[in-house]
């Protein structure tokens, strides 16, 4: 049975800075990815060339800015944000103030519940809390498994999904190649060459447009808040239906078991010696700009083929995200561990305790900057045009959090997560 004690919320008091830090760094990065699916086409992410609006996709400043977060930051925030997801599943489910199985599971439907308020409503189909809720729920299995094991898990994981990601891209080079054939000759009817031209075909549906074609989903998306929805719906199932189970669930799964081991290990709190930060920065930076620059460089002499540009198909892929999460790992909490002033007061940390309050705060910016329901800018801009915006928002938020948090004990939606949870609402207010 579990007592009122473990019922209640964490204590501020008992709040790690570190976390809140460096989930603040990791949720401002992960816009840096995300505003592209939002204020571009979808499939912008995938063609580092594509621009619907006047065919300039391609000057030199818009494939220098791609080249630039795919090197920096691609699949590192997703993957360094998904590792605290990991630690926050230890710290809820096991010590002294463990939350009981119930207690996480209602937590954790509570926030599959709002990430698909925020796929659905908010129109955000890049949305991560369905997939973080689902892995969560698995995970909770995992609360009392020794560091060591964890990260072997992780590690077994890591290779069989790159060896999936290996034979689907080998599949898919197949398929292209019998596309190609096909279109060449028309009698051709081998079954076997005929089944993978059609999983090419499907494939590159997916995630290429047919030029001359682009304007059709940015019509739907600009003409009002119903066609954008129905659009959106679609879109998102989508990859609810055929993503999650097969990339993303497995993607977030590898960091949350390698974030569970570091936690136990006490690396994110900060309290490594200085040297260990210094080491896993260099080692994590030195690992991951050497394979994402060469991913980079493939993808360009390529001609930004998508078989090239896809990250997830280079076998490397894992690798490269992770070598650049650990870097920024130990650049971040480095400086916490410099600065008094940065762990405990920064506006990232602010951020960071208001991670879901913020997450959804981006997709709000979006639908009312980018869909009919607002201004209808999506495809109106040039890629690089759309770092200015990520720049406000990330001001708006490192100035709105540290004020509401004066004021306020939790953020907005952390506030009704937490009332939905424990089944009654706590206190908001600050006491005065």
């Amino acid at each position: 049975m579990i007592s009122p004690a473990t019922t209640q919320p964490v204590r501020e008091s008992d709040r790690i800075m570190s976390l809140d830090v460096l989930r603040g760094f990791a949720l401002l990065g992960i816009l840096l990815l995300n505003i592209v699916g939002m204020g571009m086409h979808s499939a912008s992410y995938f063609s580092p060339d594509l621009d619907p609006t006047d065919g300039i996709g391609e000057l030199p400043i818009n494939v220098a800015v791609w080249a630039t977060i795919d090197i920096l930051f691609e699949g590192a925030m997703r993957a360094l944000f998904s590792m605290l997801f990991g630690a926050s599943i230890v710290l809820l489910a096991t010590g002294p103030s463990a939350r009981g199985a119930a207690m996480f599971y209602r937590r954790n439907a509570w926030l599959l519940a709002f990430g698909l308020v925020d796929a659905y409503i908010l129109l955000w189909t890049g949305d991560i809390l369905i997939t973080y809720a689902l892995a969560g729920f698995v995970l909770f299995r995992f609360r009392n498994t020794s560091p060591r094991k964890l990260l072997i898990s992780a590690l077994v994981v890591l290779v069989l999904h790159t060896g999936f990601l290996v034979g689907w891209k080998y599949s898919l080079e197949i398929g292209q190649q019998a596309a190609i054939e096909i279109a060449s000759n028309p009698e051709f009817s081998e079954p076997a060459g005929l089944e993978m031209a059609e999983t090419w075909n499907g494939f590159k549906s997916d995630y290429l447009v047919p030029s001359g074609t682009e304007e059709v989903e940015l019509k739907q998306r600009r003409a009002s808040y119903p066609n954008a929805l129905l659009f959106n719906a679609e879109k998102t199932t989508e990859i609810i239906v055929a993503a999650l189970p097969s990339v993303l669930f497995w993607d977030a799964l590898i960091m949350m078991l390698i974030g569970m081991a570091l936690f136990k290990w006490s690396i994110l709190d900060a309290s490594k010696s200085t040297k260990f930060y210094i080491k896993l920065m260099i080692i994590g930076f030195g690992t991951g700009l050497v394979i994402n620059s060469w991913e980079v460089l493939l993808a360009a002499r390529s001609g930004f083929q998508l078989l090239d540009t896809f990250p997830y198909l280079h076998w490397t892929y894992h690798l490269g995200r992770l070598g650049m999460a650990f870097g920024w790992l130990g650049l971040i909490l480095y400086v916490c561990q410099k600065s008094y002033w940065l762990r405990t007061r920064h506006a990232i940390a602010a951020v960071g305790r208001m991670a879901l309050s913020n997450y959804l705060m981006h997709s709000v910016f979006a639908l009312v900057l980018f869909t009919g329901a607002g201004f209808a800018l999506v495809g109106q801009l040039e890629r690089w045009m759309l770092y200015p915006i990520v720049a406000t928002i990330w001001v708006i938020q490192l100035v709105l959090s540290p004020w509401w948090l004066s004021r306020h004990q939790f953020g907005p939606c952390e506030w009704l997560w937490r009332g939905l949870s424990y089944g009654h609402l706590p206190d908001l207010r600050r006491a005065s």
